[in-house]
């Protein structure tokens, strides 16, 4: 398994019937060594921080071969970085992976925190409203991760999987139940793993 590609965009304006606002989701691949933080890549621009960015949405990861069933879809190519993807891996063998599970690569180490769930700008981004239904109904989300040991990473670098010990809940389980409500044994469950803060204080305020 490798990095196919590492991605980083620059602040642009987009403006159109989904999303009107800067935004960092135009991502180009760098054939440099990038440093990683734990918000992030450097250089990478992120507009909105209330909802993107941050500890636990500092990389945002999606597979080549997912790609390249989205070409197929879509008639046309979709290359890496076009959702806003900081790494495009290939060989990862699922579209999802185990939250707290980890990627560990020769400088770096992530773990994997929460799916990525569509919004207007990617709507925007690919021309078409209605594509946040169309990339929730295909359940290839991509993944978030947040940075455990900081360090660089570039193109072609190998990367192993380090299993999580605690309960096995994947990053698509929680993307399908985000859309729908969840009872107080459920939320627990959830709260039991290291989900993203912000999926976390929204379960926690379901629960009180």
């Amino acid at each position: 398994m490798e990095v196919a590609s590492v991605n980083i965009g620059s602040k642009r304006t987009l403006s159109g019937r989904s999303f009107r606002g800067p935004t960092g989701i135009f991502k180009e691949s760098v054939a440099r060594a990038v440093t990683v933080g734990t918000l992030g890549l450097d250089s990478d621009a992120v507009c909105n921080k209330r909802h993107h960015g941050g500890p636990d949405q500092a990389v945002y990861i999606y597979r080549e071969e997912d790609y390249g069933w989205w070409s197929e879809q879509l008639g046309r190519e979709i290359g890496p970085g076009t959702f806003g993807d900081n790494l495009t891996l290939r060989g990862l063998p699922e579209a999802n992976l185990v939250i707290g599970s980890r990627l560990r690569l020769p400088d770096l180490l992530l773990e994997v925190s929460a799916p990525r769930i569509p919004c207007s700008t990617l709507a925007q981004r690919m021309e078409d409203p209605t594509f946040a239904k169309i990339f929730t109904a295909a359940e290839r989300p991509g993944i978030y991760c947040r940075v455990i040991e900081p360090g660089s990473l570039r193109e072609g670098d190998d990367f192993s999987l380090e299993p999580y010990a605690g309960e096995q809940i994947s990053t698509l389980d929680l993307f399908r139940d985000m859309s729908r409500r969840l009872g107080a044994e459920e939320l627990r469950r959830y709260l039991a793993v290291p989900i993203g803060l912000r999926t976390r204080a929204k379960f926690e305020a379901k629960l009180n």
